[in-house]
């Protein structure tokens, strides 16, 4: 069991219904936070939300599809009406669609990628940060490699997470003498679905492992105590800064 680092506070997790989100939840809730896993996928969220409540963990689901401005206005709206404030919001759902070249990505692909990733944390921050302001908080923003160095057949997906490094940045900025500290994680390839689906074969995702100087992917759970530290008052001094988990992926 986790540390109580985080005691009595609030959490939003999105896309926290799977992968590095659901076992984000899961450290925050062991560190005392009251948690509400946010997901478009109701059904699998109020399973998951379940499941961690048998286990006595205080974690509830709402449905939120965070590409959708007034479903984020609602969400956010209803947050400030149960609890009055918010303490640590983790901005982990995203998508990632391989669509080739430049000259091969749909004008659809690239909406899509860019109002899910890129929009939605913007619209994510716009709408959580201002329940903070009271009390002060963490935002926890996430990136990729891929914004950081350029990556074959995914530019939107790219674009999005450089812009999210940057809005992390800037955010930071904006709201550093308010108490509220955003920070951006960068993960490498971690083994979830989601990586594994988009490699599109267990031989190339095999194969990306082996490019990697520790010669594995990460696991969600090596991902997930750093948010919770990171949101934690030991962070206290720690804004618009970046921390890359991916075994030495960019140190080469």
């Amino acid at each position: 069991m986790a540390n109580k680092l985080l005691e009595n506070k609030i959490a939003v997790v999105t896309g926290g219904a799977t992968g590095i989100g659901r076992e984000i939840v899961r450290e925050l809730a062991e560190s005392g936070a009251q948690v509400i896993l946010a997901d478009r996928n109701t059904p699998l969220g109020e399973a998951e939300a379940k499941q961690f409540q048998t286990k006595k963990l205080d974690v509830t689901f709402m449905q939120l599809d965070i590409s959708k401005i007034d479903e984020v206005k609602d969400f956010f709206h209803n947050i400030n009406k149960k609890h009055s404030r918010l303490d640590i919001l983790v901005n982990n759902a995203g998508i990632k669609i391989n669509a080739g070249k430049v000259t091969e990505t749909s004008e659809f692909e690239w909406n899509l990628t860019l109002g899910t990733n890129l929009t939605g944390t913007f619209l994510c921050c716009k709408y959580g940060i201002p329940l903070m302001e009271k009390n002060g908080g963490s935002v926890i923003n996430f990136s990729s490699g891929s914004g950081i160095k350029g990556s074959y057949n995914s530019v939107a997906y790219g674009v999005t997470k450089a812009g999210i490094i940057h809005l992390t940045k800037t955010v930071s900025l904006e709201f550093a003498t308010k108490n509220i500290r955003i920070n951006c994680i960068v993960p490498g390839l971690i083994d979830t679905q989601q990586s594994r689906g988009s490699t599109g074969s267990k031989e190339l995702f095999e194969k990306w492992e082996k490019g990697i100087p520790m010669q594995r992917a990460g696991r969600p759970e090596e991902i997930a105590p750093m948010v919770a530290f990171l949101c934690s008052d030991q962070a206290s001094y720690i804004t618009g800064s970046l921390f890359e988990i991916n075994g030495g992926s960019l140190a080469q």
